[in-house]
C-alpha cells in the first residue's frame, strides 16, 4: 500500500474501531463498505482506490442495490 493510501485508510480503521460497534452490522453489501475501502486502497492505491470507495459509499442508500459487490481486480498493464 502506498503511503498516501495508508493515510486514507486511517479514517476507515478509526471508524471500524470507534463507530462500527455502535452503528451495528446492517450493511447492504458484502463485503461491508469499510472492508471494501481497505481492500480497494490496498489493491489500487490512493487515487483509484479512493475513487472506488467514494463510488461505493454513494451507492449505499436505502433505494440502492444490495448483495455481493467485490473490489474489481487490477487492470493488466498495457
Amino acid at each position: 500500500m502506498t503511503p498516501l493510501a495508508h493515510l486514507l485508510a486511517l479514517p476507515v480503521r478509526l471508524y471500524r474501531v470507534l463507530f462500527s460497534p455502535w452503528v451495528g452490522h446492517n450493511c447492504r453489501y458484502q463485503p461491508t463498505c469499510s472492508v471494501y475501502a481497505l481492500e480497494a486502497l490496498e489493491k489500487h492505491g490512493a487515487w483509484r482506490g479512493g475513487w472506488l470507495t467514494v463510488r461505493r459509499l454513494c451507492r449505499c442508500h436505502p433505494w440502492g442495490n444490495s448483495g455481493y459487490d467485490p473490489v474489481p481486480d487490477r487492470l493488466p498493464p498495457d
